[in-house]
């Protein structure tokens, strides 16, 4: 799907996510802004003392660790029951998404960064930038849930080793 086109008569020129709010989005629109970099799929650590949550290397198994899309998306909820389908009214609870992602930006009243998809026109920009899982994630078969605190990361690309 194109974010720009030629205008309409009586129509904005601006992309749908700078004129629609969020819970206004088609289907496609809204699955649109996701840029497949799989962060959301790491698994995650909470301390319960403080609350603060840490990133592992390790994504779910249903994640292509190369192409950073889910091999079960339609299914995943019920192969995964922890598995969140965000929704504009979950967003506002869910201050672990990554601060990259477009939903939580656009939630936020930011813009989308200049290596998303939909502003490159190239769905890779969002690996060649270094923001997706891609070449830095583990599949959770590869470790054993007790070692998961050995496993944690830095969101920060820059580092995370290549």
């Amino acid at each position: 799907m194109s974010s720009q086109r030629p205008a309409k008569p009586g129509e904005s020129a601006l992309p749908f996510w700078k004129t629609l709010a969020l819970g206004e989005m088609s289907q496609a629109q809204w699955e649109s802004l996701c840029d497949h970099c799989g962060r959301c799929c790491l698994h995650k650590i909470e301390d319960l003392d403080s609350g603060a949550v840490f990133y592992t290397s390790v994504v779910c198994r249903y994640l292509d660790t190369e192409t950073c899309h889910c091999s079960c998306y339609p299914e995943r909820s019920q192969r995964v029951p922890d598995c969140l389908v965000l929704t504009p009214g979950v967003l506002k609870r869910l201050a672990w998404l990554p601060d990259s992602c477009a939903y939580r930006l656009l939630a936020e009243g930011k813009d989308l960064p200049s290596w998303h998809p939909l502003l490159s026109h190239d769905p890779l920009s969002v690996h060649k930038a270094g923001i997706s899982v891609r070449g830095k994630a583990v599949p959770e078969t590869c470790v054993h849930p007790d070692e998961l605190v050995e496993n944690i990361i830095h969101l920060d690309p820059a580092d995370w080793e290549e």
